[in-house]
């Protein structure tokens, strides 16, 4: 309704207001974000680790609750240390999660100054690259198929059979695809936000503006609306 339309737009319109940069907003599972993490919301902003990661904790607690898949998502900075180090290098990011357990797993991939979302479907064996610049990422989807296998022995003991899976990279017109040079950042948790509820994505371009508004206040408010 009209009131509290009003009441969030005055939260977010604050929340992008002058203040300390280093000012915490909003914090939960260990992660912190700030006011100046906020104004990478802001239009034609990049996004930085922080909103995504946060974006991509909040996912996770929307899909405990019933009726959803079972989502994990590895922080932004999982995928460069796999690639840069090996499976040694991450083999311990999965101490206290058994990622075999869940329908479907998140990683968010950074490089080159562009966000792209890697989901691993383990209801369909699909390992799916998700760029809304439409660029293919086999190699990204062959690595992470591969630290599957590797955390499959590792953790329980049993070789995957690789041959049952495929990897696919969606750009368009699978995906919605951004028009400009700044919202890679919004696309992907839009991305993780839709496929974590199994929901078709009929967003645009000229959504971006409104979803960027939308996850500042989900940010502080802890919660996906």
């Amino acid at each position: 309704d009209n009131c509290s339309f009003q009441a969030m737009e005055k939260e977010i319109t604050a929340a992008f207001g002058k203040g300390h940069a280093d000012e915490i907003m909003s914090s939960i599972f260990k992660l912190k974000v700030t006011r100046e993490d906020i104004h990478t919301l802001r239009n034609q902003s990049w996004l930085n680790d922080q909103i995504v990661n946060f974006y991509m904790c909040l996912v996770m607690e929307r899909s405990k609750k019933e009726g959803y898949p079972a989502v994990h998502a590895f922080s932004t900075f999982f995928y460069p240390k796999l690639s840069s180090g090996g499976y040694r290098a991450v083999a311990r990011w999965t101490k206290h999660v058994d990622i075999f357990k869940y329908d479907i797993i998140l990683v968010p991939v950074h490089q080159k100054m562009h966000w792209t979302l890697v989901v691993m479907d383990f209801r369909e064996n699909t390992v799916k690259h998700f760029d809304s610049m439409g660029q293919k990422g086999d190699k990204i989807c062959r690595t992470l198929l591969k630290y599957l296998q590797e955390e499959s022995c590792d953790k329980r003991n049993m070789r995957m059979d690789l041959s049952e899976w495929t990897i696919h990279s969606m750009g368009a017109p699978e995906i919605p695809q951004q028009q400009n040079g700044n919202d890679c950042g919004v696309f992907i948790c839009k991305y993780a936000d839709y496929v974590s509820q199994d929901k078709m994505m009929y967003f645009t371009q000229d959504d971006m503006p409104y979803f960027r508004k939308k996850m500042v206040w989900e940010i502080l408010h802890k919660k996906l609306i």
